[in-house]
């Protein structure tokens, strides 16, 4: 099992991030709903807590505070490509530090928060809106580039 200690601490801060940054191009997506679906990003990890010993790096993960880097764009685009960057290296860390296993199990984690969070709002008469399932897409790209 890969824990925290397989990873140095800029990797470590890099999958933290991962989960987070996905929840927040999910939020960024569309207006509105924004404190709905920043709790659900919370219940997401609640969740993930309460299915503690199915993964040791998930429970390490899940056991800390969401932690969300801040990048700074020009625009929405340059914005989205740098949050989907970040998706990738996190789990291209993932894919060369745990077992395959692990890497699946991470990837769900991030879809199934990302899912959560566009759900936690509901827009035009629709769970999901067609901004957030073009996220998800990306999200879901993103996760399966590295």
């Amino acid at each position: 099992m890969t824990t925290k200690a397989a990873f140095s601490d800029d990797e470590w801060i890099t999958v933290l991030e991962g989960p987070t940054t996905a929840g927040m191009l999910v939020v960024m997506a569309s207006r509105g709903g924004t404190f709905r679906e920043t709790f659900a990003m919370s219940k997401a990890y609640v969740e993930a807590r309460e299915q503690h010993g199915q993964s040791e790096l998930l429970d390490e993960i899940a056991s800390t505070r969401p932690k969300a880097n801040h990048p700074k764009g020009h625009d929405q685009a340059e914005l989205r490509a740098q949050n989907l960057a970040l998706i990738t290296r996190a789990v291209g860390i993932v894919a060369a530090k745990a077992t395959p296993q692990e890497l699946e199990d991470y990837r769900n984690f991030i879809v199934t928060l990302s899912k959560t969070v566009a759900a936690a709002h509901r827009e035009d008469g629709q769970d999901v809106s067609s901004p957030e399932a073009e996220a998800i897409e990306a999200i879901t790209g993103a996760l399966q580039s590295s």
